[in-house]
């Protein structure tokens, strides 16, 4: 996996501003481990959509969500949510090339 728009930054374990002129970096290993939503702190966290693609776009499904979509990732972050919004930050399953 990958994320578009900033970086995993290992030192500070969370999300990190990009490279310069770098939009893609490699995504650390994740264990996705289910949760119950009642259990889980939402401070510190950015939810980063996963798209299958770089596209961002599909065929909206009856769940409202674009068949491009995968899931929302929860990933540690130091700045609000409206920081990466901003930046556009998503991760993908795969690229282009």
């Amino acid at each position: 996996m990958f994320i578009e728009g900033c970086r995993w930054d290992d030192q500070t374990r969370a999300l990190g501003e990009s490279e310069e002129k770098v939009l893609y970096t490699r995504c650390p290993m994740m264990w996705f481990k289910p949760v119950l939503k009642t259990d889980k702190n939402f401070e510190g966290i950015y939810e980063t959509p996963l798209y299958k693609t770089s596209e961002r776009r599909g065929v909206l499904a009856t769940t409202g969500h674009s068949s491009n979509f995968c899931l929302r990732v929860h990933l540690p972050s130091k700045e609000p949510q409206s920081h990466w919004i901003k930046r556009g930050v998503a991760m993908l399953c795969s690229l282009n090339d």
